[in-house]
Parts: C-alpha cells; sequence; structure tokens
C-alpha cells in the first residue's frame, strides 16, 4: 500500500489555509461564472460596465480578497509541491523567498489595476 506523503502537517495551520482558500475561491469563481456568464452574456460585458461593477464597494473588496486568497492558494500550493518533490537546505529558503517576493509584487500590482478600474487615485 503506497504511503501518504505531504508537506503540510495534517490539521496544521497551513493545511487548513489551504482548504479554507480552495472552498473561498470555489464559492467566488461560482459567482463570477454567474455574474459574467449568466446574468451578463459575454457580449454585454464591457470595460465601462466592469468599472462601474468595481467602483462598488463589495464587489472591489471581494475582488481584492479573491486577489490575496488565489495568490496565497496558489503560492501556497506550488511552494508545498516543490516540498514534496524533495526541496531541502538552501534552494527551499530561496524558493520560498522567491515566491513570496513574486506574491507581494502580484498582489500590489493587482490592487493597483483594482484601484485604476475603481477609480480611487492616489494623490
Amino acid at each position: 500500500m503506497a504511503e501518504r506523503y505531504s508537506s503540510f502537517q495534517s490539521g496544521g495551520r497551513m493545511w487548513l489555509l489551504q482548504r479554507i482558500t480552495a472552498v473561498f475561491l470555489l464559492v467566488v469563481l461560482a459567482f463570477h461564472f454567474f455574474l459574467l456568464h449568466f446574468v451578463h452574456h459575454a457580449d454585454e460585458v464591457s470595460f465601462l460596465a466592469s468599472s462601474g461593477r468595481m467602483e462598488q464597494l463589495s464587489y472591489y473588496s471581494l475582488m481584492i480578497l479573491f486577489l490575496v486568497t488565489a495568490t496565497f492558494h496558489g503560492v501556497n500550493g506550488v511552494y508545498n509541491a516543490l516540498v514534496n518533490q524533495g526541496l531541502t537546505g538552501t534552494k527551499r529558503t530561496v524558493i520560498k523567498w522567491t515566491l513570496v517576493a513574486a506574491s507581494v509584487v502580484l498582489i500590489a500590482q493587482g490592487i493597483r489595476t483594482a484601484n485604476a478600474w475603481a477609480g480611487i487615485g492616489l494623490y
């Protein structure tokens, strides 16, 4: 019988966060598909309409939360997949901090884009 191996400690904090973010992402993706594929059809979606949605605090907040959650979920999954493949020592540390830096850049750029779409300027 094959042994189960995972870098996640079963029942640990990161294990739990990975599962919670997965559920959140499924719910938000379902909302996205419902809103942009059934309520508004593809030919009705425009930059102006998207900008209008982003100007609503609830939608803007949901998209920022989606950005942060998806980034965490994806980066955490990649990191743990690499650890499961045997990444150790200095390489593990370098990869971890590279992924953290890439996450910070991705989130910062995503927030800048969301702010521009919502008409929020930093003057």
